[in-house]
């Protein structure tokens, strides 16, 4: 029976860090209801230095209008010591298409971003209409770890 590998667990650079945010679609957002931390999966695209996505109304949004102080992680997960992590911490901005230029411009490049995932967005044939209020997060903090296997054949010598 071959010996479990050891792993080996390092930080990720911000090029790495960044490569994990632009390379993935998927990650989940973590924020307070309640008095406790809830977590969903949500589509996202990291651009310009922002968490750019979009959500359907309901408790997420209105928990999140009490604190909109989130985080939100991005995992690549290749075996059991072998992946990449990326966790950030930031601001929740719910975007409007009114308002001042610069709400109603983050908004059009919301859509934009998110065309790149779905080309139907806010359109008839869009497959998640409900999916209707756009937001960035702005990121205050971000850490990134990865783990890899190292060779077993010196263990226990």
């Amino acid at each position: 029976m071959a010996a479990t590998p050891v792993p080996q667990f390092r930080e990720l650079d911000m090029a790495e860090i960044e490569r994990v945010l632009g390379r993935n679609q998927v990650g989940r957002l973590a924020y307070c209801n309640r008095g406790w931390a809830d977590i969903e999966p949500i589509h996202y695209v990291y651009a310009d230095g922002w968490i750019w996505g979009r959500t359907a109304p309901g408790m997420k949004l209105a928990s999140i209008a009490e604190n909109y102080h989130v985080a939100f992680e991005v995992d690549e997960i290749d075996s059991l010591f072998q992946w990449r992590s990326v966790v950030l911490r930031g601001i929740f901005h719910r975007l409007s298409p009114t308002g001042s230029a610069e709400t109603a411009g983050a908004w059009e490049r919301a859509v934009e971003l998110m065309r790149r995932l779905i080309p139907e967005t806010l359109t008839p044939e869009d497959p998640v209409p409900f999916r209707w209020v756009f937001f960035r997060i702005g990121i205050e903090e971000i850490r990134g770890r990865a783990a890899q296997p190292t060779p077993t054949e010196n263990r226990g010598r």
